[in-house]
């Protein structure tokens, strides 16, 4: 939760400065959001490269399980669906947003360059309260609708920012499934992401 208090800071003072007009606008031309979202890139094949053991682990998940990141994203894009009808935006853009699964730094960068920076920080916001959401909620999630729920909630942050609550609520006999969800629901994001924004 620290960590997304951090990001939405950084965008709140990004965005008092760009009120205030303290900066030439020449610095905008200058496409730095490309440079950010190829770092990105890097560090998530970095860290997902990097863990250890990580076909070992995922190799001991039960096979119904396997389908949980499928499920996650079929049910975000549902919710979207519906909440698209009520918006002046496209499905096809509400489906890039909730694309982000959580992953609110990669996939509001994704936006913001394709759609502009109007839905990129609608995609922001959305995606930092799913994570916040999830944190906060989480011990209720378990409770009443099972010790998956945190995880489909969870979204891509379930191997990082996530993951200690998830293991508090649901149990340690969950870390490898979480993990596991985490790192597809990951991987899908720059894809989804894309090919939603490609559409009109």
């Amino acid at each position: 939760m620290k960590g997304s208090l951090i990001i939405l800071s950084f965008f709140a003072t990004g965005l008092l400065l760009g009120i205030s007009r303290l900066f030439p606008a020449s610095w905008i031309a200058f496409d730095f959001s490309f440079y950010v979202l190829a770092a990105l890139m890097f560090t998530v094949g970095f860290s997902i490269g990097h863990q250890p053991d990580t076909i070992k682990q995922f190799s001991k998940i039960h096979s119904r399980v396997l389908f949980l990141p499928l499920t996650t994203i079929l049910g975000t894009w549902l919710g979207v669906m519906v909440i698209s009808f009520f918006s002046k935006h496209s499905t096809a853009e509400y489906l890039a947003i909730g694309s982000g699964l959580g992953y609110y730094s990669l996939s509001s960068i994704l936006i913001t360059e394709y759609k502009g920076a109007e839905l990129g920080t609608i995609a922001l916001l959305a995606n930092i309260f799913r994570e916040i959401i999830t944190l906060v909620l989480a011990p209720l999630m378990a409770r009443y609708f099972g010790k998956l729920a945190p995880i489909a909630a969870g979204g891509a942050t379930t191997m990082d920012t996530t993951f200690p609550i998830i293991i508090k609520t649901s149990g340690k006999e969950f870390s490898i499934v979480s993990v596991y969800h985490g790192f597809v629901t990951d991987f899908s994001v720059p894809f989804f992401v894309t090919l939603w924004c490609s559409l009109k």
